[in-house]
Protein backbone atom coordinates (compact mmCIF):
# COMPACT_ATOMS: atom_id res chain seq x y z
CA UNK A 1 0.00 0.00 0.00
CA UNK A 2 1.39 3.67 -0.81
CA UNK A 3 2.92 5.26 1.92
CA UNK A 4 0.14 8.36 0.91
CA UNK A 5 -2.85 5.98 1.40
CA UNK A 6 -1.60 4.83 4.28
CA UNK A 7 -1.34 8.40 6.06
CA UNK A 8 -4.85 8.71 5.03
CA UNK A 9 -6.13 5.78 6.35
CA UNK A 10 -4.17 6.14 9.80
CA UNK A 11 -5.69 10.04 9.98
CA UNK A 12 -9.02 8.74 9.18
CA UNK A 13 -9.19 6.37 12.23
CA UNK A 14 -7.68 8.68 14.61
CA UNK A 15 -10.77 11.08 13.57
CA UNK A 16 -13.33 8.47 13.69
CA UNK A 17 -12.20 7.25 17.05
CA UNK A 18 -11.64 11.25 18.49
CA UNK A 19 -15.31 11.79 16.82
CA UNK A 20 -16.26 8.54 19.09
CA UNK A 21 -15.03 9.62 22.54
CA UNK A 22 -16.44 13.07 21.76
CA UNK A 23 -19.88 11.68 21.56
CA UNK A 24 -19.47 9.58 24.71
CA UNK A 25 -17.89 12.84 26.61
CA UNK A 26 -21.19 14.79 25.11
CA UNK A 27 -23.78 12.05 26.49
CA UNK A 28 -22.00 11.98 29.87
CA UNK A 29 -25.16 11.64 32.54
CA UNK A 30 -23.73 14.53 34.03
CA UNK A 31 -26.02 16.56 36.33
CA UNK A 32 -24.40 20.13 36.60
CA UNK A 33 -26.00 22.21 34.06
CA UNK A 34 -28.94 19.86 33.68
CA UNK A 35 -32.58 21.27 34.55
CA UNK A 36 -36.05 19.39 34.82
CA UNK A 37 -39.53 18.96 35.78
CA UNK A 38 -41.38 16.90 37.92
CA UNK A 39 -45.33 16.15 38.39
CA UNK A 40 -46.76 13.85 41.15
CA UNK A 41 -49.46 13.12 43.08
CA UNK A 42 -49.66 11.39 46.52
CA UNK A 43 -51.74 11.59 49.76
CA UNK A 44 -51.02 14.02 52.76
CA UNK A 45 -51.42 13.08 55.97
CA UNK A 46 -51.46 14.47 59.65
CA UNK A 47 -52.97 12.91 62.43
CA UNK A 48 -53.88 16.42 64.22
CA UNK A 49 -53.92 14.97 67.37
CA UNK A 50 -53.82 18.30 69.51
CA UNK A 51 -56.53 19.59 67.70
CA UNK A 52 -59.18 17.39 68.01
CA UNK A 53 -57.47 17.04 72.02
CA UNK A 54 -58.38 20.80 72.24
CA UNK A 55 -61.81 20.65 70.71
CA UNK A 56 -63.07 17.52 72.90
CA UNK A 57 -61.57 18.78 76.33
CA UNK A 58 -63.74 21.71 75.82
CA UNK A 59 -66.52 22.53 78.52
CA UNK A 60 -69.21 21.94 76.46
CA UNK A 61 -67.93 18.87 74.64
CA UNK A 62 -66.62 17.26 77.24
CA UNK A 63 -68.23 13.44 77.09
CA UNK A 64 -69.07 13.38 73.19
CA UNK A 65 -68.57 10.76 71.13
CA UNK A 66 -65.54 11.36 69.07
CA UNK A 67 -66.32 11.56 65.51
CA UNK A 68 -63.23 9.31 63.17
CA UNK A 69 -60.22 11.18 63.10
CA UNK A 70 -57.68 12.84 60.32
CA UNK A 71 -57.28 10.30 57.45
CA UNK A 72 -55.40 13.00 55.33
CA UNK A 73 -56.24 14.29 51.56
CA UNK A 74 -55.08 14.45 48.25
CA UNK A 75 -51.68 15.92 47.34
CA UNK A 76 -50.66 17.33 44.06
CA UNK A 77 -47.18 19.39 43.54
CA UNK A 78 -45.20 20.22 40.39
CA UNK A 79 -41.46 20.98 40.41
CA UNK A 80 -38.87 23.11 38.44
CA UNK A 81 -35.36 22.57 39.57
CA UNK A 82 -31.76 23.10 38.03
CA UNK A 83 -28.65 21.32 39.01
CA UNK A 84 -25.79 24.32 39.58
CA UNK A 85 -23.48 21.15 39.80
CA UNK A 86 -23.34 17.38 40.82
CA UNK A 87 -24.17 17.69 43.69
CA UNK A 88 -26.62 20.35 44.37
CA UNK A 89 -29.98 21.45 42.97
CA UNK A 90 -31.88 24.43 43.69
CA UNK A 91 -35.43 24.14 42.66
CA UNK A 92 -39.14 25.35 43.19
CA UNK A 93 -42.00 23.27 44.93
CA UNK A 94 -45.96 24.38 43.47
CA UNK A 95 -48.37 22.55 45.60
CA UNK A 96 -52.01 22.20 46.41
CA UNK A 97 -53.69 19.69 48.94
CA UNK A 98 -57.15 18.99 50.02
CA UNK A 99 -58.61 17.49 53.46
CA UNK A 100 -61.98 17.08 55.05
CA UNK A 101 -61.96 16.42 58.47
CA UNK A 102 -65.14 16.07 60.78
CA UNK A 103 -65.89 17.20 64.58
CA UNK A 104 -69.30 15.94 66.59
CA UNK A 105 -71.83 18.43 66.17
CA UNK A 106 -70.02 20.81 63.71
CA UNK A 107 -70.49 20.16 59.67
CA UNK A 108 -67.63 18.93 57.97
CA UNK A 109 -64.62 20.64 58.00
CA UNK A 110 -62.91 21.48 54.47
CA UNK A 111 -58.87 22.45 54.77
CA UNK A 112 -57.19 23.60 51.51
CA UNK A 113 -53.32 24.13 51.44
CA UNK A 114 -51.45 25.55 48.41
CA UNK A 115 -48.09 27.59 47.64
CA UNK A 116 -44.32 27.33 47.21
CA UNK A 117 -41.85 26.14 48.14
CA UNK A 118 -38.04 27.33 47.71
CA UNK A 119 -35.54 23.46 48.04
CA UNK A 120 -32.32 23.11 48.30
CA UNK A 121 -31.52 19.64 47.62
CA UNK A 122 -28.09 17.34 47.91
CA UNK A 123 -28.42 14.76 45.28
CA UNK A 124 -25.82 12.13 43.71
CA UNK A 125 -25.93 9.67 40.86
CA UNK A 126 -25.97 6.14 41.29
CA UNK A 127 -25.23 3.34 38.89
CA UNK A 128 -28.06 1.77 39.53
CA UNK A 129 -30.90 0.71 36.99
CA UNK A 130 -31.65 1.39 33.35
CA UNK A 131 -30.14 4.83 33.41
CA UNK A 132 -28.87 5.69 37.16
CA UNK A 133 -30.69 5.76 40.40
CA UNK A 134 -30.50 10.09 41.81
CA UNK A 135 -31.00 10.05 45.30
CA UNK A 136 -31.75 13.51 47.15
CA UNK A 137 -31.74 15.11 50.66
CA UNK A 138 -33.04 19.04 50.79
CA UNK A 139 -34.85 21.47 52.73
CA UNK A 140 -37.52 23.75 52.04
CA UNK A 141 -39.17 27.05 52.79
CA UNK A 142 -41.76 28.81 51.43
CA UNK A 143 -45.47 30.91 51.90
CA UNK A 144 -48.13 28.74 52.33
CA UNK A 145 -51.82 29.96 52.26
CA UNK A 146 -54.22 27.75 54.85
CA UNK A 147 -57.50 28.12 53.76
CA UNK A 148 -60.54 26.24 55.82
CA UNK A 149 -64.32 26.71 56.19
CA UNK A 150 -67.42 24.34 57.89
CA UNK A 151 -69.75 23.32 55.28
CA UNK A 152 -71.98 26.63 54.66
CA UNK A 153 -69.38 28.64 56.50
CA UNK A 154 -67.47 31.43 55.65
CA UNK A 155 -63.62 30.69 54.55
CA UNK A 156 -60.87 31.46 57.31
CA UNK A 157 -57.43 32.02 55.58
CA UNK A 158 -54.13 32.02 57.20
CA UNK A 159 -50.54 33.08 55.49
CA UNK A 160 -48.23 32.10 56.52
CA UNK A 161 -44.29 30.77 56.12
CA UNK A 162 -43.70 27.18 55.65
CA UNK A 163 -40.62 24.96 56.51
CA UNK A 164 -40.06 21.58 56.12
CA UNK A 165 -37.07 18.76 54.63
CA UNK A 166 -37.77 16.19 51.87
CA UNK A 167 -35.85 12.44 51.04
CA UNK A 168 -36.55 11.26 47.53
CA UNK A 169 -35.27 9.29 44.48
CA UNK A 170 -35.33 9.61 40.63
CA UNK A 171 -35.12 6.29 39.24
CA UNK A 172 -33.92 7.44 35.52
CA UNK A 173 -35.38 5.33 32.52
CA UNK A 174 -33.72 6.84 29.77
CA UNK A 175 -32.05 10.36 29.14
CA UNK A 176 -35.22 11.96 29.64
CA UNK A 177 -37.72 10.02 31.54
CA UNK A 178 -37.80 9.07 35.29
CA UNK A 179 -39.74 7.94 38.03
CA UNK A 180 -39.96 9.89 41.14
CA UNK A 181 -40.96 9.47 44.97
CA UNK A 182 -40.36 12.10 47.78
CA UNK A 183 -41.43 12.15 51.36
CA UNK A 184 -41.94 15.96 52.43
CA UNK A 185 -42.20 17.02 56.21
CA UNK A 186 -43.69 20.27 55.90
CA UNK A 187 -44.39 22.30 59.39
CA UNK A 188 -47.54 25.22 58.89
CA UNK A 189 -50.53 25.95 60.84
CA UNK A 190 -54.27 26.59 59.78
CA UNK A 191 -56.63 28.24 61.92
CA UNK A 192 -60.58 26.55 61.71
CA UNK A 193 -63.20 29.35 62.82
CA UNK A 194 -64.50 28.82 66.63
CA UNK A 195 -62.22 25.96 66.91
CA UNK A 196 -58.36 26.81 66.83
CA UNK A 197 -55.10 26.22 65.14
CA UNK A 198 -54.44 23.14 63.38
CA UNK A 199 -51.57 21.09 61.36
CA UNK A 200 -52.45 22.34 57.79
CA UNK A 201 -48.99 20.61 56.47
CA UNK A 202 -47.36 17.19 57.97
CA UNK A 203 -46.34 14.34 55.89
CA UNK A 204 -46.70 14.23 52.21
CA UNK A 205 -45.75 10.69 50.09
CA UNK A 206 -46.10 11.23 46.45
CA UNK A 207 -44.99 9.48 43.08
CA UNK A 208 -44.39 11.08 39.92
CA UNK A 209 -43.00 11.29 36.71
CA UNK A 210 -39.81 14.11 35.99
CA UNK A 211 -38.75 15.18 32.35
CA UNK A 212 -35.00 15.56 32.15
CA UNK A 213 -33.75 18.76 30.11
CA UNK A 214 -30.02 17.56 29.96
CA UNK A 215 -27.38 20.49 29.73
CA UNK A 216 -26.09 21.68 26.45
CA UNK A 217 -22.54 20.87 27.07
CA UNK A 218 -23.68 17.07 27.57
CA UNK A 219 -25.96 16.95 24.73
CA UNK A 220 -24.43 14.62 21.46
CA UNK A 221 -23.57 16.83 18.26
CA UNK A 222 -25.64 14.98 16.04
CA UNK A 223 -29.01 16.14 18.49
CA UNK A 224 -27.84 19.88 18.33
CA UNK A 225 -28.57 19.85 14.56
Amino acid sequence: MPRGSLLILLATLAASTASAQYEEEEVSPELEGSSRFSLQTGWRYTPNTRFYNDYYSRAVNRGLPRAGGAIGGPLLTATFAYSITNLIELGIDLFATYERMQLTRQPGLNAITYGALMGLRFQKRLEIGPEGLIPSVGILTGPLLAASYFDGGRSVENFTQAFGASLGATLRLNDKWGLCFEYRFVFAKGEAENVGPYDAAGNWLSVGMTYQFPSARYRPMSRNF
